[in-house]
């Protein structure tokens, strides 16, 4: 729900009226894909949207790999919003390699382009505008807006820090440990997709809360040094504006499927009937036709 906090943390932002600082921090973060006529549009209208979020772990002299894809609409009609997780591993047609691979890897292939027009495809759906966070960045974000409370449902230790069971409030560098877990979890990377929708809630909640200069300073320089996304700043602000009762509604979606080889790689395999639920799901959210098997582009 990233594209959702950074509208709502620059919309609290904006209560300052310091709308130079702001614009100046969003320029710096703003870079538009390759093919993306959405940022020649003047304003947006109050039609649902599409956000892809993509939690990037990039190292030196490696474009990394997206190891958080989380699509979000928003439909400020119905006052609804959904957010759904895809597994990493996920079997997909990866266009620029005409063939199949797992769909975090067309980061690697092609950024956020080549992630985005795989996604596309996977779901049958358009993606108007992504975010990119850079996650080892994360920990930033989090201690810029004082940190968050989450409630762990069983004790951990990852890397060195331990995190017990229960309601606790924590800091950056624990929230990212918290969000990267995964081998200890009962439901793998179901349950560390989980995490991150809480974290990320929490950072809704207290990045709403925003209520001094030297927390809307600490955000923004978070977010320009972390953030990149195809929104321009006046796109963010009718966007929290048109949108925001979107988001009053929040349903969390998983995308079911079987994990087993193909060619001695491992994958997560969504069935058609499953990619095809999940996809008109969304296209009804985004008011968008409900099609059938012959409408789709996706390959099984």
């Amino acid at each position: 729900m990233f594209g959702v906090i950074l509208l709502l943390v620059i919309g609290s932002i904006l209560g300052f009226t310091i709308f130079r600082t702001v614009s100046k921090s969003v320029n710096n973060m703003y870079k538009p894909l390759d093919i993306d006529s959405k940022q020649l549009l003047p304003s947006v209208s109050q039609d649902p949207i599409s956000i892809l979020l993509l939690g990037v772990d990039e190292r030196p002299g490696d474009i990394g790999r997206s190891d958080t894809m989380i699509v979000i609409t928003v439909n400020p009609e119905t006052e609804t919003s959904t957010m759904m997780s895809i597994p990493r591993d996920t079997r997909a047609f990866i266009s620029s390699k005409n063939t199949y691979d797992k769909i975090n890897a067309a980061y690697a292939y092609g950024g956020v382009g080549e992630t985005a027009q795989t996604i596309e495809r996977f779901l049958n759906i358009p993606i108007d505008y992504y975010v990119k966070v850079n996650m080892d960045g994360f920990k930033d974000i989090v201690d810029a807006v004082g940190g968050v409370t989450v409630n762990n449902p069983f004790a951990f230790t990852l890397e060195g820090i331990h995190i017990p069971e229960g309601k606790q409030h924590i800091n950056g560098e624990v929230a990212l440990k918290y969000v990267r877990m995964r081998k200890e979890d009962p439901r793998g990377d179901f349950g560390r997709q989980q995490r991150q929708r809480e974290v990320i809630d929490q950072i809704i909640n207290e990045g709403s809360r925003l209520n001094s200069l030297v927390n809307y300073k600490k955000v923004l320089k978070a977010l320009e040094k972390n953030v990149q996304t195809n929104l321009t700043f006046d796109q963010m602000i009718d966007i929290q504006r048109s949108h925001k009762n979107g988001v009053k509604n929040i349903k969390q979606m998983e995308i079911t499927g079987e994990g087993g080889k193909i060619d001695n790689l491992w994958y997560y395999i969504v069935s058609e009937e499953t990619r095809m639920k999940l996809s008109n799901e969304l296209r009804k959210q985004l008011n968008l036709p409900i099609e059938g098997p012959a409408d789709r582009t996706q390959q099984t």
